[in-house]
């Protein structure tokens, strides 16, 4: 295994940034854990950042109240002291193990290695994060014009799955019953012509096939 060196960047931020001055213990033992494991030290998104062979493994931040190490692929990970967090809903893969003090890194020293260890082991088996695709339920209003308006349905199942998403998040965002049933109105058009919500339907955009609200000028002729 070569040498490792310390990234200055990183020895920078230590030392200057007013994030790793609130946590400065806790960052300088994170990264003497981390660099007891095979990997390299590099300053990315403007935090330490770990690698093997150029794979992310484990990044180093911080926050108000904890600072944290973020698994890139920390959804794969076995977990075994149910530690690693997801941060919120929205994000997939990325899990944290959360710090409130040194005391607690100096108590998970061994399971902190082991838990890096594994996360080397899986960029070494090339094992990749699946992305998950939150189901969306079909609004009451769209339901009822597809009872109405068969051809509707049909039009809006030959969509491509993208396309049928980004029509369903728009027409569930409001919270009245009346404001999802005029986007749905002002969408047929779209949907017959077999296009999605950003598509140009007119010919005329500059950023053809996306909409660049060039049909406008034939509305106000």
């Amino acid at each position: 295994m070569s040498v490792k060196k310390n990234h200055l960047k990183v020895d920078q931020f230590l030392q200057e940034s007013t994030e790793a001055q609130k946590w400065q213990k806790e960052y300088i033992k994170l990264r003497e854990i981390i660099l007891s494991c095979n990997v390299q030290e590099e300053y990315k998104w403007m935090h330490p950042c770990y690698t093997f062979n150029q794979k992310n493994i484990v990044l180093i931040h911080g926050f108000k109240d904890y600072c944290a190490l973020l698994f890139h692929k920390g959804e794969l990970l076995k977990d075994p002291k149910k530690i690693l967090i997801q941060q919120t809903e929205n994000v997939h893969g990325a899990r944290q193990i959360r710090f409130n003090n040194l005391e607690q890194i100096l108590g998970l020293e061994e399971t902190i290695q082991a838990y890096i260890n594994e996360a080397i082991e899986v960029e070494k088996a090339g094992l990749v994060v699946k992305k998950k695709t939150r189901e969306i339920e079909i609004p009451e209003e769209l339901i009822i014009q597809f009872t109405e308006m068969p051809e509707l349905k049909v039009a809006f199942e030959a969509l491509t799955p993208g396309r049928q998403r980004a029509y369903l998040l728009h027409f569930s965002q409001p919270k009245q019953s009346k404001t999802k049933a005029a986007r749905i109105e002002k969408s047929l058009s779209r949907i017959f012509a077999g296009k999605g919500l950003t598509d140009c339907i007119c010919g005329l955009s500059k950023r053809y096939p996306n909409c660049d609200g060039s049909h406008k000028m034939l509305e106000n002729e």
